[in-house]
């Protein structure tokens, strides 16, 4: 089944602004971080939304029994 035009052109607009906002939200949390004076080394790298970092071990309290 075919996807029209139309679809594809709401599709990629609905992309878009997924990605959009998905910029602001960082921005924000960047802008929001400075203005509290925290030093760089302690900002979460982007695209690491949980804050952990990447092959850092969860917390005891954060596993599952």
């Amino acid at each position: 089944m075919p996807i029209t035009y139309q679809k594809r052109q709401r599709e990629m607009k609905r992309l878009e602004k997924q990605r959009q906002k998905a910029e602001r939200r960082a921005q924000r949390k960047i802008t929001n971080r400075e203005q509290k004076g925290l030093p760089a080394e302690s900002r979460i790298p982007p695209g690491d939304e949980t804050g952990i970092g990447i092959g850092a071990v969860p917390p005891e309290s954060s596993r599952q029994k």
